[in-house]
């Protein structure tokens, strides 16, 4: 029921009438000119702002091409390698494409594998939402293999009263938006809805009349919506009849946390600025370039979510309409601005220790370009970008070959990088298990997969 558009007016104002942008000149002056970096970070040193162990899980629809993005090859021929050249990043020998600028000066604060070797090659987000292949699910518990957050909810549970499994990936075509729900492990720890297919449309987790996030800023509007709510649930005999995910759905629409955290007219409006303006017109087969949701996702984790699962715009452009140079100069540069102003965001706030972010889609893309100067489907290799965590950054892992066709070094499997992200939140995936209905445990992770000794 909440719709992430509507609340980019940064001019509303206070009850005294001074807008908030005017309250945060005048609260600049007041301290002495300092920088927003500085400010920021003196608000999380205070303690003003809030940090646990979380990750943002980065789904991007179709295939983005780890040859135009994270593993150039300008020493190949030119129906491989493209279009676009490498630049330097801020770490020597570390080079991307030179649309990512803004990535380019923080290389030491990411990392890129370019070896990720078992995608199955096919449309699908359940690689990188659950960390299973579809072929896994013939030996899955009844119930089915659980959305990767849905292991975190259940072993380490809430935090301040936010839901920890929470999920921004709008419904999109082909199966590109499948994130797992909860699996044997219950409805009650999968994904909790925030996005809908429309982004103007409300998402339809609970049936509460007049409320939107337009209407969030509405306090007595919100509760009052609620308050009739429970009203006609209880003279109906409803209440007792909410399964458990609407009953936490509701009991976090009582609290302002959640609702807080989707309102970007209570963040500071130059960091909402370096994210860019949201399109929210719908891809086909993808997702809505809301290039705002990575500062909305950064805000759900301080609100205390501790797994965010997003996925943004489309990466497969492969058909008749040879698309896929000018779209990659169309999209290229909207990601580079949204991950570096998330990943300056962590830094600034003193969160890069504890949130981990990662960016990737489900295959890789052929190293020859076909007829329509694109390139197709590629599982052999894909990339994976890593930051934050507290992990060692500026670093490339794993290697192709000349045309970026075979992994040579290094082979990274989905299971090692969810296995580093588990370790990253403080859980041991091979230790810690979870029962099924029959009672059988389950460990996080398949027997011999470690987190990468590169990165912890």
């Amino acid at each position: 029921m909440l719709n992430l558009l509507g609340l980019f007016n940064n001019g509303r104002s206070h009850c005294d009438g001074v807008s908030r942008r005017d309250f945060l000149k005048v609260g600049g002056m007041a301290a002495g000119g300092l920088s927003l970096a500085q400010l920021l970070n003196l608000e999380a040193k205070q303690n003003l702002g809030s940090s646990q162990k979380a990750v943002i899980n980065v789904f991007l629809p179709g295939g983005p091409s780890h040859l135009d993005m994270f593993d150039l090859k300008p020493d190949s021929p030119s129906e491989v390698r493209g279009e676009f050249s490498p630049i330097s990043t801020n770490v020597p020998g570390m080079q991307i494409c030179e649309l990512f600028p803004r990535l380019a000066k923080l290389g030491d604060k990411f990392s890129i594998i370019r070896s990720i070797c078992d995608s199955e090659g096919a449309h699908s987000s359940y690689q990188c939402m659950t960390g299973r292949s579809k072929r896994d699910a013939n030996n899955a518990p009844a119930g089915g293999w659980p959305n990767w957050g849905s292991w975190i909810s259940k072993i380490q549970g809430n935090h301040s009263g936010t839901p920890a499994n929470v999920s921004l990936v709008y419904p999109t075509g082909a199966g590109w938006s499948k994130t797992g729900g909860g699996g044997f492990i219950g409805t009650a720890h999968a994904p909790m809805q925030l996005v809908d297919k429309d982004p103007n449309k409300k998402v339809s987790n609970m049936t509460l009349e007049g409320i939107s996030l337009d209407r969030l800023a509405h306090r007595e509007g919100l509760r009052s919506s609620i308050d009739n709510f429970r009203r006609d649930a209880d003279s109906q005999g409803q209440m007792e009849g909410l399964d458990s995910y609407n009953q936490q759905a509701l009991g976090i629409l009582s609290d302002t946390g959640l609702a807080d955290a989707l309102d970007l007219s209570k963040e500071y409006p130059k960091v909402v600025e370096r994210y860019g303006v949201n399109d929210p017109t719908y891809q086909r087969d993808g997702a809505p370039k809301m290039i705002r949701n990575f500062c909305v996702a950064r805000r759900l984790v301080e609100a205390g979510a501790r797994v965010v699962s997003m996925n943004y715009a489309r990466w497969d452009w492969h058909g008749g309409d040879g698309m896929n140079y000018p779209r990659s100069r169309e999209e290229f540069p909207l990601l580079d601005q949204g991950l570096s102003a998330l990943i300056t965001d962590l830094h600034e706030r003193g969160m890069d220790k504890d949130v981990s972010v990662v960016v990737w889609g489900e295959f890789g893309r052929t190293p020859k370009l076909n007829k329509n100067n694109s390139r197709d489907h590629w599982p052999r290799t894909s990339f994976a970008l890593l930051a934050g965590g507290g992990m060692h950054h500026g670093q490339i892992i794993g290697s192709t070959d000349k045309q970026g066709a075979e992994i040579v070094d290094r082979p990274v499997k989905f299971q090692e990088v969810f296995s580093t992200l588990y370790h990253c939140l403080g859980v041991d995936p091979r230790a810690n298990t979870v029962t099924d209905v029959s009672g059988r445990p389950h460990y996080l992770v398949d027997s011999d997969i470690q987190p990468l000794r590169e990165l912890i």
